[in-house]
């Protein structure tokens, strides 16, 4: 297998959560430019059909869910409708997430645990559902955040615990899976990426943040997809408990 190839994602199942829009949607396409069949779930099902669009427009195969992954059911249920249709399950991207700005006086605790519920225990449902499936070894990739390791001037303390409750789960999961099932678990941090989340920052905040970013500018999701293939893929057949910042020198300054 020559390196490019080692790139390669064909006979490969891939499932990503969240793809309804912005990075789900890059990730779900960018698969299945590497040649993977892929499910993709979302609660907003109707937002679903073009990202399954644009998988079948790169010659795959595509399954759409309607899931919420902060149920423990519906993670089940998604894994289940893929081995049905796809027959199996390689690849979890557990991308599903949201984020708030409320100042920690002032949040709700339905609100800070809606959060934690997405975002981490969501990440951690779909994980077990999966690791249960992947009989012949596979690759989990949760997306975390900067945030899970810096502060960035907006009152986000929810989301970024959130985001370093990943970090943690990412290391324990690889060591627990690796050896033992052929499971591979590493993490991406982007940096700043436009998506429905950025499009909620205040205005010139964007602008301000670069000032901390050596790469002077945010980061184009064809980027984020790369490293992504690259922890998915055999290309990181040796990579695992891995937190993969992806962020233009973020986390350097």
């Amino acid at each position: 297998m020559s390196v490019l190839d080692s790139f390669r994602m064909d006979g490969k199942v891939a499932i990503v959560t969240g793809a309804s829009s912005g990075l789900g949607v890059a990730f779900a396409q960018g698969l299945a430019q590497a040649g993977a069949d892929v499910a993709i779930c979302a609660r907003r099902a109707e937002r679903l059909q073009a990202t399954k669009d644009a998988v079948q427009a790169a010659g795959r195969r595509c399954v759409a869910i309607e899931a919420d992954v902060s149920i423990v059911e519906d993670c089940a249920r998604v894994v289940q409708r893929t081995m049905s249709e796809l027959g199996r399950v390689d690849v979890l991207v557990n991308n599903a997430g949201i984020g708030t700005a409320v100042p920690a006086t002032r949040e709700a605790p339905e609100e800070f645990r809606k959060v934690i519920d997405i975002n981490l225990m969501g990440s951690y449902w779909m994980a077990q559902a999966c690791a249960r499936a992947m009989t012949e070894g596979g690759s989990i990739v949760n997306i975390g955040s900067v945030l899970g390791s810096t502060t960035a001037g907006l009152p986000q303390a929810a989301y970024a615990s959130s985001k370093a409750a990943i970090i943690g789960l990412t290391r324990d999961l690889a060591q627990q899976w690796t050896g033992r099932k052929g499971i591979r678990v590493n993490a991406l941090a982007p940096g700043f990426f436009p998506s429905e989340m950025t499009d909620q920052y205040p205005d010139g905040y964007l602008d301000q943040m670069m000032v901390r970013v050596p790469a002077g500018r945010p980061g184009r999701a064809e980027e984020l997809v790369s490293a992504l293939l690259f922890l998915a893929s055999d290309a990181g057949s040796y990579v695992t408990g891995v937190v993969l910042p992806v962020d233009g020198g973020l986390l350097t300054t």
